[in-house]
């Protein structure tokens, strides 16, 4: 057997989504890895943030502790930084660890507009690094199995319009005004945080994957309302409208909570149904014919299921690649387009807006 690439990597920030993804990235248990991964550091806002860190997500590993992110970045041991940060700061933070020459994988939302976006690929081209958006989901065996029987078999026959919700309570009344939720410099509102898997589910169900597409993807038009409440998304809803007719209708919801069915997809002969605690983390589907008969397909998946993400990232590097191929840089830009006309018709607006 050959062996498996192996990469080290630098852990930027230290909060619940860096928590999931370092305590997925070493686990043992996880069906069939295509690489292996070396914590080699943590850098965090205090020295004693990052050790504690470490003791309570990691206590089995033994990475340098920094008390500031640059050290990270100028680590000669690291080969990618992953960013956790929020959404705000991912310019800067990307910014900073290209400049170093490390490759990045980079928490979504990407960034917060699709022009700093356009910023930090230019960047990385010039530094011939690689950087990928940590959309997690896109890698899961189930979405690559979900488009196969939707858009290779076609299994329900000719794909014509999607639905996907992500609702999750996050009580943001209770929040202080400097809480990433809630303050729109950095990022605040349900469309970067969780509208996103939502957009994300309902084109992945109605276009082919990427790879399987015959020229660029359509970006289609848009739709959007928008519930604000201090100038912050609290709901958003959104209408793709494709040039053949496809409809997708996309949600999201900070005041309420999605049921375990969140997305189903519809075509001529038949319906997909996604099942799963959210759209972030799907867990099965059903598929269900026009008429009559039903199949549901399950995936296993220790933990979280950050760790294909991360395989992704070692194996494009392994093979000399800087973009991936599941999301490569035009997706992401296509996405944050798409986002920027969302809050553009809906109302919400961040300052970086007028930069």
């Amino acid at each position: 057997m050959p062996e498996l690439p192996n990469i080290r990597w630098g852990i930027i920030a230290t909060g619940l989504i860096s928590s999931w993804f370092v305590e997925d990235i070493v686990r043992t248990d996880r069906p069939e890895p295509q690489a292996t991964h070396t914590i080699q550091a943590i850098g965090s806002s205090s020295l004693q943030k990052g050790k504690d860190f470490v003791a309570k997500h990691i206590p089995q590993t033994s990475p340098a502790i920094y008390g500031s992110y640059e050290e990270v970045y100028n680590d000669p041991n690291v080969d990618v930084i992953y960013i956790g940060t929020p959404h705000a700061f991912h310019k800067k933070n990307c910014l900073d660890a290209i400049s170093a020459g490390k490759h990045v994988l980079c928490e979504k939302a990407f960034t917060l507009t699709a022009k700093e976006t356009r910023e930090v690929f230019e960047t990385a081209q010039a530094k011939g690094v690689y950087v990928m958006e940590a959309m997690w989901t896109r890698h899961f065996p189930l979405i690559k199995a979900m488009q196969k029987v939707l858009h290779e078999e076609k299994v329900i026959g000719e794909v014509r319009r999607a639905f996907c919700d992500f609702a999750i309570f996050q009580d943001i009344a209770s929040k202080g005004p400097e809480s990433r939720l809630k303050n729109p410099a950095l990022g605040a509102g349900s469309l970067l945080d969780i509208g996103i898997y939502s957009l994300t589910l309902t084109i992945l169900g109605l276009e082919p994957a990427l790879g399987e597409k015959k020229g660029a993807a359509e970006t289609p038009a848009v739709r959007a309302i928008q519930s604000l409440s201090d100038g912050v998304d609290v709901s958003t809803a959104v209408l793709l409208l494709y040039k053949d007719g496809r409809q997708g209708i996309a949600t999201s919801h900070s005041d309420l909570k999605t049921g375990d069915d969140f997305c189903r997809v519809e075509g001529s002969e038949g319906t997909l149904i996604v099942h799963g605690p959210a759209a972030s983390v799907p867990s099965s589907f059903t598929v269900v014919k026009r008429g009559g008969g039903e199949k549901t397909y399950e995936f296993e998946r220790p933990g979280r299921g950050f760790y294909w993400e991360a395989d992704a990232v070692a194996v494009d590097i392994q093979q000399g690649r800087t973009e991936s191929p599941v999301m490569p840089w035009s997706e992401t830009i296509r996405f944050m387009e798409i986002m920027d006309e969302v809050r553009r018709q809906g109302g919400a607006r961040f300052p970086q807006d007028e930069r």
